[in-house]
């Protein structure tokens, strides 16, 4: 666009005199060059690192539960399996008698990534009579098979598939390293999204489209067996405890691996949201469009809930001994290396001079913040019954926190926290007709589709 369009269209040009006027107001500003000085050669976070936060945020819990190792997901987004999975093995090790038992994180992405897949193209399938510049059809093909799920699909593979111990289906280096694996899996998928469009347009029969979905299918398992290994039917299972007793199972298939060490019933969850627009009241029942993983699987539901009743039902849930997932944005007040997840702990708006503060509500409709990774609660620090830390265990290893253990202050899960999954029958009475209402149908790319 020229100057003189420009100026037609009425759009403000940046002028000579507005950039002189900007120079000469910074001229003179000791502390912002002060500020540069630091930024430019430690940079923007460790510049605005606040040293009271963290000297006034310490890890030490009135009610804690770990006393196991953290996990590494790597270089992967499976933080929601990862997670998942650790809430299943804390029940799992007490069975066992092992405290540092996993469950193959492996096997799960395997059964996510296949199942996905056909998700995927069965909605490209149903969604074939729309324009392929329609928002909806360019948004399930830009979302093609990453990593990030939610609570509700990773019960959809457990409930399926079942769950193995991680010798049964060890890490690969495509599994601990998705990105590759994933751009050939996204190339495929999205080339037959086209010809999939393209013999629906042609007019051929359900089982002929059927059968152009099952050849998809069978290439998308040779590319995950070649990447993940061959997820087994069944394994042989023993292991010797933490009190050195040997102990031998047999053949055992996933499912019911599951169902003799996990001692969990999967279906009496629920994920509580802290949904902060108006339009979306807090009580009611939310989905979102084309959000899901397995075809027939568990309905993504989210009961919509006051961050102050998700506080007091997750600090419930731990004091009673039960480690509690959760799904948070870690993209804001967070500092890796302390493990700290504390509002406050970078004073951005003190290192350049400008108001950046926000609202919860301005940051999710303003695409700012949305969940964007997921963890579990294993203690928290209560004073008269109110919370004021939480103890988080990650999944990116132990090196970051307190060996791969963070802490949380309650102002932080306040503004950042989006997700805690509860059991059902801990739900207040007014949160209940949540569970059985239709739900509020958000569209495909709302921001509480947003994958950990």
């Amino acid at each position: 666009m020229t100057a003189t369009s420009a100026q037609a269209q009425g759009q403000a040009m940046i002028t000579r005199e507005q950039l002189e006027g900007l120079r000469s107001m910074t001229a003179g500003d000791h502390g912002l060059r002060t500020a540069m000085n630091a930024v430019t050669s430690a940079g923007i976070d460790a510049a605005a690192l606040s040293r009271e936060k963290v000297v006034s945020t310490p890890g030490v819990m009135s009610n804690r539960l770990d006393d196991w190792k953290v996990t590494a997901q790597k270089k992967s987004g499976r933080c929601w399996l990862f997670s998942s999975l650790n809430l299943l093995r804390s029940r799992a090790r007490v069975d066992l008698g092992v405290k540092d038992f996993e469950f193959s994180q492996n096997h799960a992405m395997f059964w996510d990534k296949f199942e996905r897949a056909n998700f995927f193209l069965q909605d490209i399938v149903a969604t074939a009579g729309e324009s392929l510049d329609s928002r909806l059809v360019q948004f399930l093909l830009a979302d093609v098979l990453g990593d990030g799920g939610q609570w509700d699909m990773a019960v959809s593979v457990y409930l399926k598939h079942g769950v193995v111990p991680k010798e049964a289906m060890p890490e690969t280096q495509p599994s601990s390293n998705t990105r590759r694996m994933n751009t050939q899996l996204q190339v495929l998928l999205r080339r037959s999204a086209l010809e999939l469009r393209e013999l629906v347009a042609a007019g051929a029969s359900r089982d002929a489209v059927g059968s152009a979905t099952d050849a998809v299918l069978a290439q998308i398992w040779r590319i995950l067996v070649t990447s993940l290994g061959e997820p087994p039917t069944t394994f042989d299972w023993e292991w010797r405890d933490d009190r050195g007793e040997f102990h031998r199972e047999g053949t055992l298939t996933p499912l019911e691996f599951l169902e003799r060490h996990v001692d969990l019933d999967l279906r009496d969850y629920v994920c509580l949201v802290d949904d902060p627009r108006p339009a979306h009241p807090k009580g009611r029942a939310l989905t979102v469009e084309h959000l899901g993983n397995v075809v027939g699987g568990q309905p993504i539901r989210y009961v919509n809930a006051p961050i102050e009743v998700i506080k007091r039902l997750a600090s419930q849930a731990l004091v009673a001994g039960e480690p509690v997932w959760f799904g948070a944005d870690v993209s804001q007040q967070a500092d890796r290396d302390s493990g700290l997840l504390v509002e406050g702990v970078h004073d951005y708006s003190g290192l350049f001079g400008v108001d950046l503060s926000t609202t919860k509500e301005q940051r999710v409709i303003s695409a700012e913040s949305a969940m964007n990774h997921a963890m579990l609660f294993t203690g928290v620090d209560l004073v008269d019954g109110t919370p004021r830390r939480w103890r988080v265990e990650n999944s990116w290893g132990e090196e970051p926190g307190d060996k791969g253990f963070f802490t949380m202050d309650d102002a932080w899960f306040s503004e950042y926290v989006f997700e805690v999954v509860v059991r059902r029958d801990a739900l207040p009475e007014d949160l209940c007709p949540a569970l059985t209402e239709e739900p509020l149908v958000l569209p495909a790319w709302d921001p509480m589709g947003t994958l950990a």
